[in-house]
């Protein structure tokens, strides 16, 4: 995500980055199919990226380099004029040309000039809608970073919108396309385990990429929804993916208890300060992030002048309103109940998920290895030795299945995810793992009921939150209804 903010701790105030943004209004592939030029010949398909931190890197590498053949970056839009000359240099020195740049303010007139078949959301994830809503009113069809959305009101903007223009909105969930978690979809869709019944998934953060969402802007709920929103919207869609079903009630409690003022001063610090570059006491916290080195320096601190966004800012201050620690309990449309969590500050990284069915129950966990948003390439990458599947038939040995592994970000799903939306040629997939805005909403929506629910310590319906949603297209899954055999005696 593009590392935009509007904080008037920081400088920039909110009336001032909202006037920018205002004005401008992870996978499969979205829009229209390449058109044949007049010479007959396949042109390459045209692309803008509006908000061009960390995260557009992943899309503008991919479109420069594997697809360059299929796709070119042809706009850039940004409020930071500093990102903006650092993205549109390292696509320079790639393809040799200097790709026009946009203030936020500019949009609109972005897409006038540069006549993008597809516009690719990386900003910010509480003005996603902004620039989904106005490129589907442009003309253009959108691919964005999950979340695609952080509240129902948005969610229905977007929602209503599509409807209306009936341009593509995709959404680039590439954990779907991570072959250990694809396998689990195979292994469900076989009836290995008859048809499901509840699942058990718990997410683990670490200390070091768990404590790294309460640096960034991520840790005000304005900007990202929390991490019910942010992370989460993986792991809900994941569920619903693998069950082929949608949720229709959410209870849940959260609470913010590690990153905070208290614990600071437990850890053994005097006090929560400002940021570690100015931190008195960063000599001593094991939190600290410097950002004078590398790529860091390149693209937060030397561009700080720009709009105030400190990217190092102390994890336990206490404008934090993000939670650290939820749990959540979720009903689906097919009768399966989930109880999931989430922890930001575990001692390892990656999850626990577990499937019980009619016919046994599938045990699966993943160990991910130590990641900080931005300072390498592979975010999300699976440790094989800790990552394993087991199955348990009813009243039968249970046994061990060969994992399917992939190599690079998110557990190997980045790189099939970009092939869908990149490459010209697209692949039959009975997995449907390719996902749009109602895939994109589902997601969310659990994420926002959860919110609701820890203001409200009371269960939220779905179908109160957003209304004209179609249902997305999944695999179909084990009959409900259909003969089971009797398990064996004894």
């Amino acid at each position: 995500m593009s590392e935009q903010v509007n904080d008037e701790s920081t400088g920039l105030t909110r009336r001032n980055f909202l006037q920018a943004s205002a004005a401008a209004g992870a996978g499969v592939i979205a829009g229209p199919r390449v058109v044949a030029a007049v010479t007959g010949e396949r042109r390459r398909k045209r692309f803008c990226i509006v908000g061009v931190g960390s995260r557009s890197y992943f899309f503008s590498r991919a479109i420069t380099g594997k697809y360059k053949d299929h796709a070119e970056v042809v706009g850039l839009c940004d409020v930071n004029a500093g990102r903006l000359r650092l993205a549109q240099g390292k696509i320079e020195q790639s393809t040799g040309v200097a790709v026009p740049t946009y203030d936020a303010a500019d949009f609109d007139r972005m897409i006038k000039e540069t006549k993008p078949d597809t516009v690719i959301v990386t900003t910010v994830d509480g003005y996603h809608h902004q620039y989904i809503v106005r490129a589907m009113e442009l003309g253009c069809d959108v691919t964005t970073e999950k979340p695609m959305t952080t509240t129902a009101a948005k969610c229905q903007q977007i929602v209503d919108t599509q409807r209306k223009t009936g341009r593509t909105c995709t959404v680039t969930f590439n954990y779907r396309y991570s072959p250990s978690r694809t396998q689990l979809k195979d292994l469900l869709m076989s009836g290995v385990i008859g048809e499901v019944l509840s699942v058990d998934f718990h997410w683990m953060l670490n200390t070091s990429h768990g404590a790294d969402y309460f640096r960034r802007w991520h840790s005000e709920k304005k900007h990202s929804g929390g991490l019910m929103v942010h992370k989460a919207t993986h792991h809900f869609d994941l569920v619903n993916w693998w069950l082929s079903a949608v949720p229709v009630e959410v209870y849940a409690t959260g609470k913010r208890e590690f990153y905070t003022p208290a614990m600071a001063k437990r850890f053994g610090l005097d006090s929560h300060h400002e940021r570690c570059a100015t931190c008195p006491e960063k000599a001593k916290c094991g939190f600290e992030m410097n950002l004078n080195k590398g790529w860091f320096k390149r693209l937060y601190k030397d561009n700080e002048k720009y709009d105030g966004y400190f990217r190092d800012r102390c994890v336990f201050r206490p404008g934090i309103d993000i939670e650290d620690t939820m749990n959540v309990v979720v009903t689906y449309d097919n009768g399966v109940q989930m109880s999931y969590t989430l922890n930001a500050f575990n001692s390892w990284e990656g999850y626990t998920v577990v499937f019980n069915g009619t016919k046994g129950r599938i045990e699966h966990v993943a160990q991910e290895r130590v990641y900080i948003f931005g300072a390498t390439d592979t975010p999300g990458a699976i440790k094989k030795e800790g990552t394993k599947t087991r199955v348990y038939p009813l009243r039968i040995a249970p046994y061990e299945v060969a994992v399917w592994h992939g190599a690079g970000g998110h557990g190997g799903g980045d790189a099939p995810l970009l092939d869908d939306l990149f490459h010209a040629r697209k692949r039959d997939d009975k997995y449907l793992r390719a996902a749009d805005h109602r895939g994109g909403a589902y997601s969310i929506l659990t994420g926002v009921a959860a919110n609701a629910c820890f203001e409200t310590h009371r269960p939220v319906r779905i179908a109160d939150l957003v209304t004209g949603l179609n249902y997305p297209d999944y695999p179909p899954m084990p009959s409900r209804t259909g003969e089971l055999p009797m398990p064996r005696k004894g």
